[in-house]
């Protein structure tokens, strides 16, 4: 067997009833004739959006092409090196709720802001907090009653809901308002939490938090806050082949026998329908199942499916195309050393 051909069969990871055959990859980047060719790289490769959720900032993509190294190399830098604003410093004045200092500090810097890290400056430690590498927040609250409970004893409010009868009972992150430092009033729009109805903290009458908060520039290496992704991970495609034809009423069986509906009947015979919600379950291949032989399952090791779950401060597809510069500047200066 040549080169070319073993590198074709080496491409799909096998299913069977013993286990996974052919799950390894190769590490060495001259295991095959022409793998380090640049040009044959970029005719292989082919990148399609399959599902994308604005609402949601979730985004499917298929990337066919590459290997295990690249996909990983891509998720991570999604994960943790696209920096974003976040909160690091609360200078916390008064805080009479039932949260701790310190738990409340906590919950603050986890709540994304929206704003574009890129038009600002790692600060460092000798500089002061300025326009160019902080932004401000304040956040003012005392819980009191409405006026029409305020002369009402307590005995009369038993059963009501907290909310019914006081103000600023439940802190949200709309609560958190931006204090602009110097000239970035004309030079942003305003600078807010992503989402307004994240809860802060709980309240009851006359407690009150009182604090000043700071955005830093950093990334998700650093510290889970600075992430613009809840979550990117990856998986393989599923490369499902019927060897010997299905047909008749065996079709429809085969057809009732997925929990995943990734068969279907189209003129008499079994065909693969949806190859992605395929789970490997394994049940069409079981040893009592006549479709043992008929069936072949497996992954295709060069095609993956990434999924992208953004926490709002950028787009999904935005935080991919920084990903793929991050890396190319990264392969650039290692080029250059």
């Amino acid at each position: 067997m040549d080169k070319k051909s073993f590198k074709e069969k080496s491409k799909k990871m096998k299913f069977t009833n013993d286990g996974v055959q052919n799950n390894t990859d190769v590490l060495y980047a001259g295991a095959y004739l022409s793998s380090n060719e640049i040009q044959q790289f970029n005719e292989n490769i082919d990148i399609s959006i399959h599902r994308l959720d604005e609402k949601l900032g979730e985004m499917e993509l298929d990337i066919k092409g590459i290997e295990a190294p690249i996909a990983n190399a891509l998720r991570r830098v999604m994960i943790a090196e696209i920096p974003t604003m976040a909160i690091h410093k609360v200078s916390m004045f008064q805080n009479t709720s039932i949260i701790p200092d310190e738990v409340l500090c906590h919950r603050l810097g986890l709540i994304p802001i929206k704003a574009d890290a890129f038009q600002f400056n790692e600060k460092r430690d000798e500089e002061e907090n300025n326009e160019n590498n902080s932004i401000q927040f304040s956040l003012n609250i005392r819980c009191q009653r409405k006026k029409q409970y305020q002369n009402k004893k307590d005995s009369e409010l038993e059963g009501l809901n907290p909310e019914d009868y006081l103000e600023n009972s439940v802190v949200y992150s709309s609560d958190l308002k931006w204090v602009p430092l110097g000239k970035q009033q004309e030079k942003f729009q305003e600078i807010k939490p992503v989402h307004e109805k994240i809860i802060i903290a709980k309240l009851r009458e006359n407690q009150e938090i009182c604090c000043d908060l700071i955005c830093l520039k950093g990334i998700g290496r650093t510290h889970a806050k600075w992430s613009p992704v809840s979550t990117a991970f990856y998986r393989l495609m599923n490369d499902i082949q019927i060897t010997k034809p299905i047909k008749g009423e065996k079709a429809k069986e085969l057809k009732k026998l997925c929990p995943q509906n990734v068969f279907d009947v189209e003129g008499g015979k079994a065909v693969v329908k949806n190859p992605r919600d395929c789970t490997v379950c394994r049940e069409c291949i079981r040893l009592d199942q006549e479709f043992n032989e008929k069936i072949e399952l497996g992954k295709d090791k060069e095609h993956y499916i990434f999924t992208i779950e953004s926490v709002g401060i950028y787009t999904p597809e935005e935080i991919f195309k920084q990903a793929l510069q991050m890396i190319k500047k990264k392969a650039l200066s290692y080029k250059i050393e």
